[in-house]
């Protein structure tokens, strides 16, 4: 293994994680990777893709694993940093277990309605274990247990919300006018999509543990126990009312059978569901990605107080001064966590900024 991180490593990050999570901790989680170590051992020929979906199938799951040993490889892991992958096959691929079209360009990944979908009051989804995107995505996740027997995370593919999943299949305007025209099918299929995102989400975990030392997504906040940072894009579209009567059930569903749920709160349109979001007792935390055009984090400090006095944690991104400015704007970092990257030159500051809030 030419990774820098071992056994002990791990053992700190579990038990500051789990101290976070209890609210015992009394410092906030920072987690700074930085790129620019010495591998210690060859590139491998393949390249290195932001999107899982991008690898052509011709390419092995080992050949992947091993492209993110490399990458892995040339990182150092500063404070509660932690080694870690997940599988990015698109946001809500979930839509493609269900029967959508996978679609990746070379940019980005997104999922196509089938040719003949039926109109929502006929429409129903069933789990088909040999969907060939679900068995990469599990063969992947087997291939990381092998290869890696629990040195490194690695983190549940992006599923997506249930709404959102729906969304995929009437895009457009098709979904919200749904919400007047046929609102107890839209209710049906949400729950039906919530069950088939549990026997999803299970079927995958099911692979990786109990090899995997905990539970992550795409946002990497370590969790012993069940974590995943919920979401629905979709309600940007949607009134409060219309959110709490078509989106809040469900999600409160979800957070009942997660140990550690987070919520990922997607720019300005979201902002008028914040309060019901608040309101959920189980609901651990709120990410907020301010979104294209909007401004950047450390310039909503009313919304991080909001949070802050509903009990709720915040997750950040960005660099170490996006921590101290929040946390100067809350009055405490203790509920925090920030996901950050630094270059080599500036490892010193980091180290410095570690010392700071007492990250050893």
């Amino acid at each position: 293994m030419t990774i820098g991180f071992d056994e002990s490593r791990w053992e700190q990050v579990r038990e500051n994680a789990d101290a976070w999570w209890a609210g015992e901790l009394k410092r906030p989680l920072v987690q700074i990777y930085v790129i620019g170590r010495d591998p210690g051992r060859p590139e491998p020929s393949i390249p290195s893709y932001e999107f899982t979906a991008f690898y052509p199938e011709s390419t092995t799951p080992e050949q992947i694993v091993d492209r993110w040993d490399y990458d892995l490889s040339c990182m150092y892991f500063l404070g509660d940093a932690f080694p870690q992958v997940w599988l990015n096959f698109g946001p809500g691929v979930l839509a493609a277990f269900l029967g959508a079209k996978m679609v990746a360009d070379g940019q980005t990944v997104w999922f196509q309605a089938p040719p003949g979908v039926p109109p929502i009051e006929e429409m129903d989804f069933q789990y088909d274990p040999d969907n060939p995107v679900l068995l990469r995505v599990k063969d992947l996740c087997r291939a990381a247990m092998e290869r890696w027997e629990g040195l490194v995370q690695v983190g549940m593919t992006d599923l997506g919300g249930a709404v959102d999943v729906l969304a995929s299949f009437y895009p457009g305007v098709q979904l919200p006018l749904a919400l007047y025209d046929a609102p107890d099918h839209v209710k049906r299929l949400t729950w039906r999509i919530h069950e088939l995102w549990w026997q999803a989400f299970e079927d995958i975990d099911a692979v990786l543990q109990p090899a995997n030392p905990g539970y992550t997504c795409w946002t990497p906040i370590f969790s012993s126990e069940p974590y995943y940072m919920l979401q629905c894009d979709f309600s940007a579209m949607i009134s409060s009312d219309m959110f709490e009567e078509f989106v809040l059930p469900e999600l409160v569903a979800s957070c009942r059978r997660l140990t550690n749920p987070f919520y990922h709160l997607d720019g300005p349109g979201e902002l008028p569901h914040l309060d019901l979001l608040l309101g959920i007792p189980e609901l651990k935390g709120i990410q907020w990605i301010p979104g294209a055009g909007a401004p950047d984090y450390i310039y909503w400090p009313d919304l991080y107080r909001r949070i802050h006095e509903a009990g709720k944690k915040i997750q950040l991104f960005g660099t170490i001064d996006v921590l101290d400015t929040v946390a100067s704007q809350v009055g405490t970092a203790e509920s925090m966590v920030l996901v950050g990257w630094a270059q080599p030159d500036q490892i010193q500051d980091v180290l410095d900024f570690l010392d700071k809030y007492d990250v050893r």
